[in-house]
């Protein structure tokens, strides 16, 4: 089998985490047709090298303190910073060795997949020659497009053998500002084998009878919280909040005026959040484009949501239109409108035979999205660089 590099930088730091693991799904699906190691951030408490699932991972050290190695996890590297704007002198430190790292070991490997354009991207023309696929997920695309940002990002793309990204409005993106036109559209997926709606647990949530009104993310501004937690006021039914962020002591203070509304449950694992979905009753996105113009790509918690057989409502921004078919697999509002999301949620909650209808939808929607058909299309793309 031909040698794959994965680079990325939101992996899980160990088994059971409640880091996004999409790009560990991804690997996993590849590594039936390469032999794939991860090359990702070290981290506190995480080991530099182990096997998951007969999956070879690095996590390359970055600083001489581990304690310190922060920049990347919980969450992702611009929110980290955000938090903590001390953190960005780790910046430079974790490119190169991000940089020394590749240089060591590219010549183990035939190919790379790059996820994310900024910090991998731009650092992989520098430190190999091995041929690469680029992968744009959202912020990285659509943010930091001026000045030596965006002549670094141009560099990269412009030596990809093949460049991805996981929506169509991320290769519009693209394609506007970098002039690029050979761009493919592989999302990434969902694992219909754990998420699914047999996962329901009955009053999981100690609700007594209400519905679930489920929002699973980082607790960040694009994520568009408020505008949910200000939607209830007009919904009766819970309102569950997954995740963690640097915006989670504004979002509790919001939604006290609301009492026992709304229930902010953490970070939870992966283990725990098949049952979550489907014991819930509708999922929200309610995203917004940021402020520094960070949008959404294609979100996975979509997808896990509607495998697990919730209609979703979702902001009319970034990749969500892909996913969320108005009237079909759920509604579409436009963004910062939370008159909107109510009316919508309390649409579907009132209508037995409209949820059921979006609830059918939903599920056939996530079965474009299996994993095993998300790691096929990779394969064939990394194949076509090999054969080329």
């Amino acid at each position: 089998m031909k040698k794959l590099l994965i680079t990325a930088s939101t992996f899980p730091r160990y088994f059971n985490d409640t880091e996004p693991r999409f790009i560990y799904d991804l690997a996993l699906e590849l590594n039936k047709y390469f032999e794939v190691t991860v090359l990702v951030p070290s981290a506190p408490n995480a080991k530099n090298y182990e096997e998951m699932e007969n999956l070879k991972i690095i996590r390359y050290r970055y600083f001489p303190v581990k304690k310190f190695e922060t920049l990347c996890y919980p969450g992702a590297i611009v929110p980290r910073i955000k938090e903590k704007p001390i953190r960005v002198l780790l910046v430079p430190f974790l490119m190169l060795s991000l940089w020394y790292h590749i240089k060591k070991i590219e010549k183990e490997f035939d190919l790379i997949d790059v996820n994310w354009l900024i910090p991998q991207g731009i650092v992989q023309p520098f430190a190999s020659k091995c041929p690469y696929l680029i992968t744009g997920h959202g912020g990285d695309v659509t943010s930091l497009n001026k000045g030596i940002f965006k002549l670094l990002k141009k560099n990269t793309l412009s030596k990809a053998k093949k460049i991805v990204v996981v929506s169509d409005k991320l290769k519009k993106v693209l394609q506007d500002t970098y002039d690029i036109t050979d761009i493919s559209v592989i999302s990434m997926g969902c694992n219909l084998k754990r998420f699914s709606p047999q996962n329901r647990i009955e009053n999981y949530f100690k609700q007594n009878r209400k519905k679930i009104i489920l929002f699973v993310g980082r607790l960040a501004e694009k994520k568009g919280i408020p505008y949910l937690i200000q939607a209830m006021e007009e919904v009766d039914a819970m309102l569950v909040i997954v995740g963690d962020g640097p915006d989670k002591e504004e979002l509790v203070k919001k939604a006290s005026a609301l009492k026992d509304k709304v229930l902010f449950l953490g970070s939870k694992s992966h283990e725990e959040l098949p049952y979550i979905y489907a014991s819930s009753d509708i999922f929200c996105l309610p995203s917004i484009i940021a402020k520094d113009g960070d949008e959404e790509g294609l979100p996975t918690v979509a997808l896990e949501a509607m495998a697990s057989g919730l209609p979703v409502v979702g902001s009319d921004t970034g990749g969500i239109a892909e996913v969320v078919i108005d009237n079909q697999t759920g509604f579409l509002v436009p963004e910062k409108d939370s008159r909107q999301i109510a009316c919508q949620m309390n649409r579907i909650l009132v209508d037995s035979k409209l949820y059921q209808r979006l609830s059918v939808g939903a599920m056939e929607k996530a079965r474009e999205y299996n994993y095993e058909i998300i790691g096929k299309k990779y394969t064939e793309l990394l194949q076509s660089i090999l054969d080329s």
